[in-house]
């Protein structure tokens, strides 16, 4: 029997599917799941920060070692526009900015800004590993 991919610590290493791809699909079913399951239960600050919680945590889960590429980029943005309109129920035809949506309407940043300061973050922690130690990360940057 051939395997095409395996997990090992959450991540999915593969050939031909790339791990950003589990985290999207696992990202949409999460928010797919808060928007039916809370509907109109709740109010827009509870969900928001359920939101932030399961989904954003989810999706962001490992993304301190991608390397992304502006489709990548454009999808995790457009995934995160489409939560988030849907939540304040505006719709494209309100021509709303996805800025003005983010920021003044939510309160939340870009998904793309928060895993490169996640990236940064993570890299300085490397960075100051001791360097007589045989530590993983650290070798490969070396």
């Amino acid at each position: 029997m051939l395997t095409l991919y395996f997990k090992y610590l959450w991540y999915r290493i593969s050939e031909y599917k790339s791990d950003l791809e589990d985290k999207l699909q696992t990202y949409k079913k999460i928010n797919e799941a808060i928007r039916r399951n809370f509907g109109k239960q709740m109010n827009k600050e509870t969900k928001l920060r359920i939101h932030n919680i399961t989904a954003k945590a989810a999706l962001k889960f490992g993304s301190e070692v991608w390397v992304l590429k502006k489709r990548e980029e454009q999808r995790l943005q457009a995934a995160q526009i489409k939560f988030l309109r849907h939540l304040l129920r505006i719709t494209k035809l309100d021509k709303e900015k996805n800025q003005c949506i983010r920021g003044k309407k939510t309160g939340t940043q870009n998904i793309v800004e928060e895993i490169k300061q996640g990236q940064k973050k993570w890299l300085q922690h490397v960075q100051r590993i001791d360097t007589n130690t045989r530590r993983i990360p650290k070798q490969a940057l070396q």
